[in-house]
């Protein structure tokens, strides 16, 4: 016998309602949750459960080669930069669907947020990593070595304006790219001002760092790093204000800058430095050695070495936990990621079954070479 339409009315609001309040309930216990974001370069987005240090899913990118992420200011959105798609994509946190795909360019690498913008570096031009990765693929002739005089011969003419990166602003409103800005060579780090105002980031293919009107886009300043060194490439706003750091990392060492980037002093590093932050109260300094297998750790007032936490191959990007007890570095070439006690520096686990990691974030949001300060 059919229900008359009130009563078949009331039972739909019912089960809406039902409906509705189980997925207020899902979303509340999902936020929760303390959790780790992991870009693999073969493969999508691995989160790792931090309160059981295991991977509990992994989300689709859309693309092909993640690397750079980040979350937005309302944590609602992973945004993740895709190498072989050349695009950003946004991924719902809760749902794991992709909300949003904005294309920028080849080769996209770096991504930061300040504010209700996106700045994403890419290369208009196939960088030299770019042309191996499809040399890999059966398409054109393999690289030479990096270094070689023949790896140099075949990298675009310094002087070639069009060969320069550029970086993308993309305006997380509308999900679209409202301007972009011509950069160095191969750029890699992004920072910002303690105001917002500047934006800096490090050139590695022509040892420089940019400094840009946040807003405007306008060039102010070139900084060479060539009488310290080669390959910048880490970069991290000092608390407070009071300058930068710089990791230069076929020169093992790190530059100290003034708010005005004045470089005041070099730190010796162990080799291949790269990803580099603050710890949460601002006391201590970290800097990713890649080649080294080390975490260093520094006294952010005298930059004195302290000690070095072995993590695995090619870790180039690190992050804190939410609450400081740990520090999980992405392990490129061990295809891991390496959970270490923040207070005593011993290994607590290897998260292995990762494909290529690249970049780590956590929500909620913490210290670490990708995001905050």
């Amino acid at each position: 016998m059919e229900r008359p339409v009130a009563i078949r009315a009331v039972i739909r609001t019912a089960r809406t309602a039902a409906v509705a309040a189980s997925a207020i309930a899902a979303s509340a216990a999902f936020a929760a949750g303390a959790e780790a974001y992991v870009t693999n370069e073969r493969g999508g987005i691995d989160v790792i459960d931090l309160d059981t240090l295991a991977v509990s899913r992994t989300l689709a990118t859309g693309g092909e080669g993640p690397r750079g992420l980040a979350l937005t200011p309302d944590a609602r959105y992973i945004l993740a930069a895709n190498k072989g798609s050349g695009e950003v994509c946004a991924i719902d946190r809760a749902t794991g669907a992709i909300a949003h795909r904005v294309k920028v360019g080849l080769n996209p690498e770096m991504v930061r947020i300040n504010g209700r913008f996106a700045y994403v570096t890419y290369e208009p031009v196939p960088s030299e990593e770019a042309l191996k990765h499809e040399a890999a693929k059966g398409e054109g002739a393999a690289m030479p070595k990096p270094g070689t005089g023949a790896s140099r011969a075949a990298e675009p003419e310094k002087d070639d304006d069009a060969a320069k990166a550029e970086i993308a602003i993309v305006d997380l409103d509308h999900w679209k790219v409202v301007k972009s800005i011509p950069s160095g060579h191969e750029t890699e780090g992004v920072e910002f001002s303690a105001d917002g105002r500047l934006m800096a980031v490090t050139n590695e293919g022509d040892d420089t760092i940019s400094v840009y009107d946040r807003v405007t886009g306008k060039e102010i300043k070139s900084v060479s790093t060539a009488a310290y060194g080669k390959r910048p490439r880490g970069i991290k706003a000092i608390p407070g204000g009071k300058g930068y750091v710089v990791t230069l990392e076929f020169s093992d060492k790190f530059l100290v800058l003034d708010r005005d980037f004045k470089i005041l002093r070099e730190v010796a590093t162990k080799s291949s430095p790269y990803g580099v932050a603050f710890s949460p109260d601002g006391s201590r300094l970290l800097v990713a050695a890649a080649k080294s297998g080390v975490l260093q750790e520094f006294d952010a007032a005298t930059f004195a070495a302290t000690r070095d936490m072995a993590v695995g191959k090619r870790c180039w990007h690190f992050t804190y936990s939410p609450d400081a007890s740990k520090i999980l570095a992405a392990c490129g070439r061990s295809d891991a990621v390496y959970v270490v006690d923040a207070q005593g520096g011993n290994t607590l686990k290897v998260i292995e079954g990762e494909k290529g990691p690249w970049g780590i974030v956590t929500y909620p949001r913490a210290n670490g070479s990708l995001d905050v300060r």
